[in-house]
């Protein structure tokens, strides 16, 4: 059975932070492939910055393609909004029974996990691959040496899609943050310009 790690994010844009990060993952754990899951609308993030969905799968697809073991997913895109994890992975698991689906999280997320709808049942089912980041707050205890939390030693990464829209917007070099193709992409399209 394969072992499916899912990467969720707006990914707006996607940037080599979250390839390095979902390349480490795959070539230094069980992980047999990374899906990269385009989250239509975050409940927690504003709407109005997100480029429109099928803008963002297309960059996925773009800085994807040359990974054997990463790969874009739209899951999401017909799920009711807003979504929460645990209906996309029981939706997932349901429609891949066959694939056995992990789910990738910062140390970020990790720290406010407690706070995510049917999280006991997202243990329940799942194994969490985390990788590290620089952020506030603690790790709840219950979540410390729990057998289903899984700490990946991953290089941190400081780079963000904010820095990257921001730095568009202000007519700064961003182009070595990026895919080639994904950076043509955005040029050519205008993206995040405004």
């Amino acid at each position: 059975m394969k072992n499916i790690g899912l990467y969720f994010g707006t990914f707006n844009p996607i940037h080599i932070g979250h390839l390095i990060i979902a390349n480490h993952m795959v070539e230094n754990s069980d992980l047999d492939e990374i899906w990269m899951v385009v989250t239509p609308h975050n409940p927690f993030k504003k709407k109005s910055t997100l480029l429109n969905n099928n803008h963002r799968l297309e960059m996925v697809y773009l800085a994807t393609k040359q990974y054997d073991k990463i790969k874009p997913s739209d899951i999401e895109f017909n799920l009711p909004q807003p979504n929460y994890t645990i209906n996309t992975l029981t939706h997932i698991s349901e429609k891949y029974p066959n694939y056995n689906f992990n789910l990738i999280m910062g140390e970020d997320n990790l720290k406010s996990f407690h706070k995510w709808r049917n999280y006991e049942a997202i243990l329940e089912d799942y194994k969490i691959y985390v990788y590290p980041r620089i952020s506030d707050g603690i790790v709840e205890n219950q979540f410390i040496d729990h057998a289903k939390i899984h700490r990946v030693d991953a290089p941190i990464v400081q780079i963000s899609s904010t820095m990257i829209r921001n730095g568009i917007k202000s007519q700064k070099n961003i182009q070595p943050l990026l895919v080639a193709k994904v950076w043509s992409y955005i040029d050519e399209m205008n993206f995040y310009k405004k």
